[in-house]
């Protein structure tokens, strides 16, 4: 088989990608925006009989989706990025039959909820398993099927965010490991990322997701971006083991019990929170716009970092469907604005330096729990066009990964991989008992 068709249907995977990921996207956003709305407007509903009806409504949205998980496709639990790392791997099997439509409904529908859930990762898994569809229709194996593998989920990252260059940097990054490099394999994933961000754009606009309005930092500042890396590469440690803690609190407490207990409890406090507290709900990438313009306090903006640190880490130990770049970044976004207001207590600082904060926090943040810290500076400025703080963000992601790497830190999707491999073996081992 020859190599124009095989990046004709790396094209055409993600073109059905971008078309697919606008879909959830505008899917996502038009229920999230509706349902509380028919509460409060529609029903007229105020006060205690509000909250009761939002925590109902998101309570059974949650439960919903773990449902249509655990009944259908297990391994649609999460963000679906190690499902695909250990499929290019040959340790996982991409059961696209059965995880597209399972990702996309039940991905919807916990997003939808208000979690703090990413819609990266569902729309990561959906572009590979398009992708396995392909390789299947053409009977593609071995390299050809996982260079395809990967230029599916590429094709997915760049329609969760419109940002093709970092979807592209994430294969070579994130799965160094396990994407079979060729010149072949590598166009393609280049040539889906290209169609899935042409398609976005058609059908959502072309404007950033996060479009953030930074100025040049002076060069006598770079140093506070060294030390705020530092944090983050702290940070990103707490984040990976305090995220993996819960994942396997949650599933003994479901093994004692029931496995819908606790995501009932988080959605039923997701639905009074999108009422309440709102900045404790959702993805949060209009949230870290939001907070950039808001000038909080220091006491409110270290409350608002601690509630969506421990609504993250419960809203992705339910194993519903839904990623944690969102989350990590609108979490990264406050820290930084934490930092800033600091040292304005002490410092005249430069302009706009708030905004220049936050936004190298969000690079930080995602180089130290990803473990991919040139993704994590091209997704930032790919998502606020904030080219002109380039320096500082780039300086701010690799301390924070040095700094996770000599805490003894690993990327994420590596420890989840291995943990679902572990659980597998055991499920295996008790069944020929």
């Amino acid at each position: 088989m020859g190599n124009v068709a095989y990046h004709v249907v790396a094209i055409l995977v993600g073109a059905v990608v971008g078309l697919l990921g606008s879909a959830f996207h505008v899917g996502v956003e038009t229920l999230t925006a509706a349902w509380p709305a028919y509460l409060d407007t529609g029903l007229g509903l105020d006060g205690l009989p509000l909250y009761v009806a939002a925590a109902l409504v998101a309570a059974a949205m949650t439960v919903a989706s773990l449902w249509l998980v655990r009944r259908f496709a297990p391994e649609a639990s999460g963000s679906g990025v190690p499902e695909i790392e250990g499929a290019m791997e040959g340790l996982r099997e991409v059961r696209w039959h059965r995880v597209l439509p399972v990702k996309f409904v039940a991905g919807m529908l916990s997003l939808s909820s208000g979690m703090v859930l990413g819609r990266e990762g569902p729309t990561i898994h959906i572009g590979a398993s398009v992708a396995k569809a392909a390789s299947d229709l053409m009977k593609w194996s071995g390299e050809d099927m996982r260079g395809l593998l990967a230029a599916g989920g590429a094709a997915g990252l760049a329609a969760a965010f419109n940002a093709p260059l970092a979807a592209v940097l994430f294969v070579i990054e994130e799965t160094r490991r396990q994407f079979p490099y060729s010149s072949r394999t590598y166009i393609a994933v280049v040539l889906a990322s290209i169609a899935s961000a042409i398609v976005t754009e058609f059908l959502t606009g072309s404007r950033p997701y996060m479009l953030l309005e930074a100025a040049t930092i002076p060069y006598d500042w770079l140093p506070a971006f060294v030390v705020l890396g530092a944090i983050l590469g702290v940070a990103g440690f707490v984040f990976n083991r305090t995220l993996v803690w819960s994942l396997n609190h949650v599933r003994t407490l479901g093994q004692r019990t029931s496995f819908y207990i606790f995501p009932t409890f988080v959605g039923l406090t997701v639905g009074v929170l999108m009422f309440v507290r709102p900045e404790a709900t959702q993805g949060g990438e209009l949230l870290a716009v939001q907070l950039t313009r808001e000038n909080l306090p220091l006491a409110m903006l270290v409350f608002v970092v601690l509630l969506r640190f421990v609504m993250t880490m419960a809203s992705y130990s339910t194993g519903v469907a839904g990623g944690i770049f969102a989350p990590i970044l609108a979490l990264a976004t406050t820290i930084g604005l934490c930092y800033g207001t600091t040292l304005d207590l002490f410092f005249t600082l430069p302009e706009q330096a708030h905004t220049t904060f936050a936004i190298a926090a969000m690079g930080g943040l995602f180089a130290a729990t990803i473990g991919a810290p040139l993704v994590g500076m091209v997704l930032v400025l790919e998502l606020t066009s904030a080219y002109a703080v380039l320096l500082p963000v780039m300086i701010c992601a690799i301390f924070a990964h040095m700094v996770f790497l000599a805490l003894g830190g690993r990327p994420i999707y590596e420890i989840l991989l291995e943990r679902t491999l572990a659980i597998e073996a055991e499920t295996r081992a008790a069944a020929s008992r």
